[in-house]
Formats: C-alpha cells, structure tokens, sequence
C-alpha cells in the first residue's frame, strides 16, 4: 500500500485530475472501487464531491474508515467493506466512478472487470469513469546480460543440465525497469480499452505488431507497458509506465525470446500477440506471441507461450 502512495507519477496524476477539474466533482456522488487507505476519496471529497462511497474489500477498510475521521470527512465519505459485486449501495446511482483497477501489464489481477460491474450496476447515464482510456503498447530491447544470468543459466548448472528449469524461466515474463537505452525498435501500439464504453471480454484480443529496428542490435525480450487517459477533464491528462517514462511502481513487463534476434537498422519483428485470462485461475493471464524476422543476418519465426502468475 505504501509503495503505491509513494508512486508519485500514479497519485499525484489522480490528485491533479481532481483538483484541476473540480467542475466535474462537485456536488457528484462518486464511487471509489477498491479504495484501499481512501486516498482518491479523500481527494474527490475535497474537490467538493456531494458524497463519496469508498468500497475496499480487505481488511484496510477499517483503516480508511479511521483515516476518513482523522481528516474529517465522515459526514461526506462512507467507507464500504465487502466486495463491489455484493455490497449493498445505499443509493440507487452514482456519478462518478474512480478507481486505481490496473495490474501489472494492465490486465493481470487487475480490478478492471469490477469497475465494469459496478458502472452497469449504478452509473448514471453519460457519467464519467475514471479513468476512462487504456492502452498496451509493445517494444523490443537488447538485454544479454540478464537472460545469459537468469535464463541461460540453466542450460549448465555445474555440469549439469538443467534445462526443464529454462523452460520454464521463459515462459514466466519479468516485472522489472527497463532502461530506455536498452529499446532497439519503435514502440507500437496493440490495444486500447474505453472503460466507459467496453465489455469484460474485451480485455481478451489478438493484436497485430510490427517493430521496426531503430539500429544494428540483437533483440532478447520483448516488453509490454501501459498508458491511462483522463480525457474528460478541461485537458487530457494522463500518465505512462513505458520505459521511456518517469518509474511507477507497474514498472515493465518484460518477455524473453527463445532466439536471439540478431537485426540490422529498418528490419521488422512482425506478429501477433494474444491475451486472455486463464481458463483454470482468470487472475493469472495466459499470453501467445508468435513473431518472425527476415533479416540479413537472422530469419525466424516462433509461437512462444506465457503465463503470468
């Protein structure tokens, strides 16, 4: 919880969205979905929300409650303990929702189909989710160092085979920071979800790619990273968990090839990426890339498999 207050590019972007546009709060009834210490509340009820229902499942509900008193807002916010799909609102609708939903590579154990719920259960018409635009984007990186260390590794273990270990170790993608000298290609995008508009199964999509070499390089990973839009607000605001982007604690997630992609300047990676949530644990996201090069120096072409968990 605390890591996540610190990440300043996350708070401070939802706390400029509501003090910066204060017409779109005041006097709104809001729901804060997955309201964790209440921090978005604690902001919307200062912008001037008429009242705020902060709904938190885990036992940090309390905690809200107690940090909702210190700060004397009792009468405008009501903290909730239960879960979204089974509390009961004590209002028919609201005007707002609000909610922090994204998970690591957007979409894994993320909250995004109970802010879905909760806006076909109670948003007015024409009301505002926050945020309401989300983006994946992809990019490819040079990093030899740690897939010879954590990856490699296991194909000579002290003179031993290890690797069943490898196999494995590749198809788990990597939550890390990615330094933008590492980027070897452009970044492309693959998807876009409109929370205010889309369905739950629409978080499941194949998407097209095409990266092109921005020099002479080798490519060992593939990394995915997304972007959030307020566009209702006076100006579009918004923030990035690229890499090219100040940190966040979402950081990158970062997928190991089996081949090493020796590329020369203007080639293209080009595939597919597919995403769903697992079949036998839906928190748990299932990803198939299949990719291929034809370059001077390498042609490939790969279906590879991964399981975030």
């Amino acid at each position: 919880m605390q890591e996540m207050l610190k990440d300043a590019v996350r708070t401070k972007t939802y706390q400029s969205v509501i003090y910066k546009n204060p017409f779109l709060f005041k006097d709104k009834v809001v729901l804060d979905v997955g309201a964790g210490t209440g921090i978005l509340s604690l902001f919307c009820a200062k912008a001037g929300a008429k009242h705020v229902y902060a709904v938190e499942c885990s036992s940090m509900a309390d905690m809200a409650e107690e940090i909702v008193k210190l700060n004397n807002f009792s009468n405008v916010i009501t903290v909730l303990k239960g879960k979204v799909e089974e509390i009961e609102l004590p209002v028919a609708q609201v005007d707002i929702i609000i909610s922090e939903w994204m998970g690591y590579f957007l979409v894994y154990e993320n909250m995004l189909n109970t802010v879905l719920y909760a806006r076909d259960m109670w948003l007015v018409k024409d009301g505002l989710v926050l945020p309401d635009m989300a983006s994946l984007h992809l990019t490819a990186i040079e990093d030899a160092d740690y897939k010879e260390d954590k990856i490699e590794f296991w194909n000579n273990v002290y003179g031993f085979d290890m690797s069943c270990i490898r196999k494995q170790a590749l198809s788990e993608p990597l939550v890390d920071i990615v330094e933008q000298k590492q980027i070897v290609t452009n970044c492309q995008l693959l998807k876009t979800m409109d929370i205010s508009k889309m369905a739950p199964e629409d978080a499941s999509f194949t998407a097209p790619f095409k990266l092109v070499a921005e020099r002479d390089d080798y490519i060992h990973a593939l990394v995915a990273y997304f972007d959030v839009s307020f566009t209702k607000c006076h100006k579009l605001m918004g923030f990035s968990t690229g890499p090219k982007s100040r940190a966040t604690h979402w950081k990158q997630t970062v997928l190991y090839l089996e081949d090493v992609l020796t590329i020369c300047q203007g080639e293209i990676v080009i595939g597919t990426m597919t995403v769903a949530p697992n079949k036998k644990n839906p928190r748990d996201v299932d990803i198939m890339l299949k990719y291929s090069l034809n370059g001077r120096h390498c042609q490939v072409s790969r279906t590879q498999y991964y399981r975030m968990r």
